[in-house]
């Protein structure tokens, strides 16, 4: 599945909600031992943490999120023209707004895939938190962050990415993630990322996919990984240690684990938490 030589600069570009950066070594502890022998499948890719670290030979990613996989693909087919978009942005709290405000325009019809790839990137790398956030009518709604030097252009991890998409058979897709799981068999692996199921008001955020994610949502991920099961498929799942979860899965191996909340609505419920890693093998 991926080469042991590793490109280290090879990393998520963007800071995406739920990123896994900080839970990969217990995601790594979990993965199947044959691992380098499945077709890499993840289709709620987001930062891509997981993706960038296992760096598969062949692999298919996808995302509900239209901005987010062009971004991808951007990068993946025109990276000079973005860094050299890139390098026009301003730090500025007047400029900050004007370009978030575009897509509420019918300026933005008119940008151009690398444009809008751009556009995403520096409201990424200047908006508070780096959180990426879309109201009910999916337009980025988040404020600037007055950070005095954001890293708008990481040209050296820019190109690291580029390189190894181009380099490796990734297949990017944009749509329903059962679709691209049409796909997988039993020499197949899966990493499931999909919004959390909240477990108190203050932590449902999922203000990156327009719509949302409810219990409904959740109940048709377990039936698709009841169906990947059938086909013997290898899974692992990530998502809150909320009893609605558990209880959803529990015919599965369930294992908790500690994880950093970095985004709540309240202060006091930041810090460690338990989610839960599910898996269909030993």
């Amino acid at each position: 599945m991926a080469k042991n030589n590793k490109n280290k600069l090879i990393a998520p570009f963007l800071k995406w909600v739920g990123g896994k950066r900080q839970l990969l070594p217990k995601i790594i502890e979990h993965l199947p031992k044959n691992i380098r022998e499945l077709r890499y499948f993840e289709p709620f890719i987001g930062g891509g943490a997981v993706l960038f670290h296992l760096q598969p030979e062949n692999a298919v990613i996808n995302d509900f999120n239209k901005e987010l996989v062009n971004v991808y693909n951007v990068v993946k087919n025109n990276l000079s023209d973005l860094i050299y978009d890139l390098k026009r942005h301003k730090n500025t709290s007047e400029y900050f707004y004007h370009i978030r405000g575009l897509d509420r325009t019918d300026e933005f019809l008119n940008l151009s895939e690398v444009q809008r790839a751009s556009r995403i990137i520096y409201l990424n790398k200047t908006c508070f938190n780096g959180l990426y956030r879309v109201n009910n009518a999916g337009e980025f709604n988040a404020p600037f962050g007055r950070y005095k030097n954001p890293n708008i252009v990481n040209e050296p991890t820019l190109k690291a990415v580029n390189k190894f998409l181009n380099k490796n058979n990734t297949l990017i897709n944009c749509g329903d993630y059962s679709d691209v799981l049409e796909a997988v068999d039993e020499n197949s692996f899966v990493y499931l990322d999909p919004p959390y199921h909240p477990i108190s008001e203050n932590s449902n955020f999922t203000g990156y996919v327009q719509g949302g994610w409810d219990m409904i949502d959740q109940i048709r991920l377990r039936e698709v990984c009841d169906t990947l099961n059938e086909k013997g498929t290898k899974f692992l799942l990530s998502n809150s240690s909320s009893q609605f979860i558990k209880d959803q899965y529990d015919k599965y191996i369930i294992t908790t684990v500690k994880a950093t909340r970095a985004i709540n609505s309240n202060g006091s419920d930041r810090g460690e938490i338990d989610e839960v890693l599910i898996r269909n093998y030993e």
